[in-house]
């Protein structure tokens, strides 16, 4: 049976963003033919620190994932990057996903261990937070953050995406 995955996109916060990258990258996907029946998206998660976490945790109530890619953008990296861990205050959180066997073979995918202290952070945040107090079901969480998007770099960051998906499939 075919996992199912929750991806999750914000939508701009500053007034010279034409565009967020987390949600044009998952426009691209929702596009290709060849996905699973099992993803579904929740884009445009409003850049709030309360709202975004609570849709995305009914989203996951609603649907109870095996996996959730929550996606941001990055406006100052240039590479797609997958993040280790969450802080809110004091409070540190881990993903239990195995973070190198993720990026193993990807081109433009590196480890980071800082989630940006934004919107982006708190989501991530209480998505893992939520998961390690619910003993409904297991599910696993990954915060991708995407660099802007341009002609060149699309396409190896569409391609390790796409990878990134067919290995949490496989978890």
């Amino acid at each position: 049976m075919a996992r199912k995955i929750l991806l999750t996109s914000f939508e701009t916060w500053l007034p010279h963003q034409v565009s967020n990258s987390s949600d044009d990258l998952l426009e691209r996907v929702s596009q290709l033919d060849f996905l699973p029946s099992s993803l579904t998206f929740l884009r445009k998660l409003p850049v709030d620190f309360e709202l975004a976490p609570a849709l995305a945790l009914a989203k996951i109530e609603e649907l109870q994932p095996d996996v959730i890619l929550c996606c941001g953008m990055a406006e100052g990296r240039e590479k797609l990057t997958v993040e280790s861990r969450a802080v809110c205050g004091d409070d540190t959180l881990q993903t239990s996903v195995d973070l190198e066997k993720i990026i193993s073979g990807l081109s433009v995918t590196e480890i980071s261990h800082d989630a940006g202290k934004f919107v982006c952070e708190a989501l991530y945040y209480s998505v893992l937070n939520y998961l390690c107090s619910s003993s409904c079901f297991q599910s696993q969480c990954i915060f991708v953050h995407v660099p802007i998007l341009r002609d060149e770099n699309l396409e190896p960051i569409l391609a390790d995406f796409l990878s990134i998906i067919k290995k949490v499939e496989c978890f």
